[in-house]
């Protein structure tokens, strides 16, 4: 795990470790690998998925398939919050979904989320120091080729302590 750390780091700065990333991720999470999601760009704070207009992204009138936008939307608020929680401190989990869709995506689309530090303080480190689990809602948006506002998702992560996880034995 944390060799995969190491190239989400080295990602920032170099297109040669974005390209090894994503290819990781189509092994790592093979659910996602027909799709071809494809980080394009990628910062400490910030994520923008790529979803590409291709036949096994479409729906049966050649839109781009609201299931394909949702799992775009989870996809990069997850990938985005594990790589700046500590997944080996705190266990997150989606916990709902919402999906809302504005326009037909007849191009690839992009998927974009952004967090601060301070936000990641407020609303996440402060609250699990009174609370046993939170609910983190993450908005996307995202957009094709056209800059034309095609779904908005709002993804509620519950975040909570391992050492608060309950399993059974």
């Amino acid at each position: 795990m944390k060799s995969i750390y190491k190239i989400v780091n080295k990602a920032y700065d170099s297109k040669f470790y974005l390209w090894v990333l994503n290819n990781i991720l189509y092994k790592a999470i093979p659910f996602n690998k027909p799709h071809r999601f494809e980080i394009v760009a990628l910062q400490k704070d910030a994520i923008t998925i790529k979803l590409p207009y291709k036949r096994k992204n479409l729906n049966h009138i050649k839109g781009i398939h609201a299931c394909a936008l949702a799992t775009v939307s989870e996809y990069s608020t997850g990938f985005l919050l594990i790589s700046n929680i500590d997944p080996s401190k705190y266990r997150l989990i989606l916990k709902d979904l919402s999906m809302a869709y504005h326009y037909q995506g007849k191009t690839e689309v992009t998927a974009g989320f952004t967090l601060t530090q301070d936000w990641l303080e407020e609303k996440v480190y402060k609250p699990l120091e009174n609370q046993e689990s939170i609910d983190l809602l993450c908005e996307v948006k995202t957009y094709d080729i056209h800059n034309n506002h095609i779904s908005t998702g709002k993804v509620n992560w519950q975040v909570k302590s391992w050492e608060k996880v309950k399993t059974k034995v």
